[in-house]
């Protein structure tokens, strides 16, 4: 992000920060959607401060890191995030909101006062919904909907607990309302790709009702409100209960190959597919090289492999074309897909994977790589068994292709030096992913590696 302008504030001191980064310093790496994870945090920048209550604060903060070294001593350019906070100040915090606690502010104008996520009180959780009913501005934030959606007033909401990349808050199990934590500049792959496959008339994803953003200090979607899919179980969930009962999940997994086509041809209708020749696939494979060797060197354990992962994307740099690119969903996995019970695949989350820049996840992509991410997800899931079944997701990858095939006329399988290439760089992304976030989950994405390297 640019450096940015004076912050904007409604009233609000430009000496907040003197109360609130000593408290954030402790309390943002403990977060699991804060994305600086093993990178501490050297100083605060208050982007744009907006009063929505007298003690409710709308924030985005810009974190600044210290500068990771290059081998050889090269420092690069110090990174830096920013993230949006939803700020609530108390004298005295209720019990009901101890989990909430960032701290109590020692000095500044906070002095004195508890403050707290905000997301985590009911009070501030209806005030969302009700901007998001009345479309408006309020100071640099924007609120918008659909004119043909009824949001009703009053629905009593909850902050899902489940571990994920950003805060989502279901109003009376008829929305969900997913807040952006970690923001960047630009439209939200989560609106746009929804809103583009409503228009298109797919079913198949959930449109967007209403959507929050902020222009300053620059265009940044902040939230996205669709309705929720209540009685629906995810993938990972019925995936889970499949091995547990010693079920086969083939049907299933068939049924989300054709649901994830009928996704990627209705993007293909919004968004104008483009050709890839031997440039562009040269490019993926660089950027895929790019991504092992930092890997490499973030986390030992996997360079022993890279040579024999190498040669995956090698392959792919050899390859005349690789034929066409088009927007995709881009994190695609089995927690992202809702089922009802006997009903259709709903697809859900097109953010894309949080960790890349907004302007990459927007790009076109291989629908390929939707499907090697989903095949990833059927490893996981197998791995997660006791005791393990291979075959089991075999059976599913299987199944999930010929899905695909049957609706889109395209089968997977035949572009396999692509599909290796995207498993390969997943599980490489997997790899970085769980040593810095689930170390015990490590050997799941090791033993893919070790089996994508021809070890």
């Amino acid at each position: 992000m640019p450096k940015a302008a004076p912050p904007r504030t409604t009233g609000l001191p430009l000496t907040l920060l003197t109360s609130l980064a000593p408290l954030l310093h402790e309390w943002l790496p403990r977060q699991r959607w804060f994305a600086g994870k093993g990178r501490p945090v050297t100083d605060f920048a208050l982007l744009t401060a907006t009063e929505l209550l007298p003690n409710l604060l709308h924030l985005l903060v810009r974190t600044e890191h210290a500068a990771p070294s290059l081998p050889g001593g090269t420092a690069q350019a110090a990174p830096a995030d920013c993230y949006q906070l939803l700020i609530g100040v108390r004298d005295q915090l209720p019990p009901r909101l101890a989990p909430a606690l960032i701290g109590r502010a020692s000095q500044g104008p906070l002095a004195g006062l508890a403050v707290y996520d905000a997301l985590q009180d009911p009070q501030s959780a209806a005030l969302l919904l009700e901007r998001l009913r009345t479309p408006g501005s309020v100071g640099p934030l924007s609120f918008d909907r659909d004119p043909g959606v009824t949001v009703a007033a009053g629905l009593a909401p909850r902050l899902l607990g489940v571990e994920q990349s950003n805060s989502s808050l279901v109003y009376g199990d008829t929305f969900i309302l997913k807040v952006f934590r970690r923001v960047q500049p630009g439209v939200n792959p989560d609106l746009e790709l929804p809103w583009a496959l409503a228009r298109q008339g797919c079913d198949r994803v959930p449109a967007p009702a209403a959507w929050f953003g902020t222009s300053h200090p620059q265009e940044t979607t902040l939230g996205v409100l669709q309705p929720f899919l209540r009685g629906a179980d995810d993938g990972w969930t019925l995936a889970l209960a499949s091995l547990a009962d010693g079920r086969p999940f083939s049907k299933e997994a068939y049924e989300l190959g054709r649901a994830t086509a009928d996704v990627h041809l209705a993007l293909a209708e919004a968004f104008a597919p483009v050709s890839l020749g031997r440039p562009q696939t040269a490019l993926i494979a660089a950027a895929m090289t790019e991504r092992l060797d930092a890997t490499a060197q973030a986390v030992p354990a996997l360079a022993p492999y890279v040579p024999g992962l190498r040669a995956a994307f090698d392959a792919v740099a050899a390859l005349e074309t690789a034929g066409s690119a088009q927007r995709i969903h881009g994190d695609l996995h089995l927690g992202q897909a809702l089922r009802a019970a006997e009903g259709p695949w709903s697809v859900i989350d097109f953010e894309g994977e949080p960790s890349r820049p907004l302007a990459e996840r927007r790009r076109p992509q291989p629908p390929v790589r939707d499907v090697a991410g989903m095949l990833r997800s059927f490893d996981y899931a197998s791995c997660s068994a006791r005791p393990n079944n291979p075959r089991w997701a075999e059976e599913c990858r299987a199944a999930y292709c010929a899905g695909y095939a049957a609706r889109s006329g395209r089968d997977p399988r035949e572009s396999p030096e692509l599909l290796r290439a995207y498993e390969t760089d997943k599980a490489v992304y997997e790899v970085l992913y769980e040593a810095r976030h689930r170390p015990d989950w490590l050997p799941v994405p090791m033993a893919a590696i070790h089996r994508l390297a021809g070890h």
